[in-house]
């Protein structure tokens, strides 16, 4: 049976804290508030953790899932070919909304899915999720919804979809919508990849972050 602990007590929070870590350090998923939405969280270092994530969501090893980190510094350990341009783009965004896909480190012991030796990495805007990640590290973390349906922005829509397949649930409230601007409420994802062999940078998903505000660090011209 999942447990749900009320954040704003802080009593609750304390206590809904310790049990996500032993959770999350025994396998299991974990719902928790993000600056987004609300996301699924398992280690990114078990593989079988990953793909209890994946199945609670009823996706395949086709769509790994993002990897959020407590520290600009942690994407250094896991990601390699990080070009100057991410660097500019992470130091202004970052924590917040913002999901970039590199170069996976190749002595990395993990398996997020069919991620063709990439990950997604993404520093979020949430004092719960930043705490969570400080005391057990890189959570591989993907919306809190079933496949197909919306994001959950409340603890209620995520355990109407994953119910009994999350272990703990963090309630943080309904999380505040962003303003118009935005085509999503999820992040906003860019494939560096390509700027590594000199290419351009890719949106894979328009998201919180405006396209224009990704062009005015990077340049227009290193956009495609």
């Amino acid at each position: 049976m999942a447990s749900r602990f009320d954040c704003s007590d802080s009593a609750d929070l304390l206590t809904g804290m310790r049990l996500a870590r032993a959770a999350l350090g025994r396998g299991e998923l974990v719902v928790t508030p993000t600056d987004t939405v609300y996301g699924v969280a398992a280690d990114a270092f078990s593989a079988t953790a990953v793909q209890r994530l994946l199945d609670a969501k009823g996706r395949t090893r086709q769509s790994p899932p993002p990897v959020l980190i407590p520290a600009t510094d942690t994407m250094e350990a896991l990601a390699t070919e990080i070009p100057d341009a991410v660097r500019s783009l992470v130091g202004e965004f970052w924590p917040g909304g913002l999901t970039v896909v590199l170069q996976a480190q190749p002595s990395l012991d993990w398996d997020l899915g069919e991620t063709r030796g990439t990950v997604a990495l993404r520093m979020p805007d949430s004092k719960i999720a930043l705490e969570l990640l400080q005391e057990v590290g890189p959570l591989a973390v993907s919306s809190a919804n079933a496949t197909g349906s919306p994001a959950a922005m409340d603890v209620d829509e995520a355990m109407g979809m994953l119910g009994d397949s999350v272990a703990v649930y963090l309630d943080a409230g309904r999380l505040a919508p962003h303003d118009g601007s935005a085509d999503s409420t999820g992040s906003t994802i860019v494939d560096a990849t390509g700027l590594a062999q000199g290419g351009s940078l890719r949106i894979l998903r328009h998201g919180v972050i405006p396209d224009a505000e990704i062009a005015r660090i990077v340049g227009a011209d290193l956009i495609t």
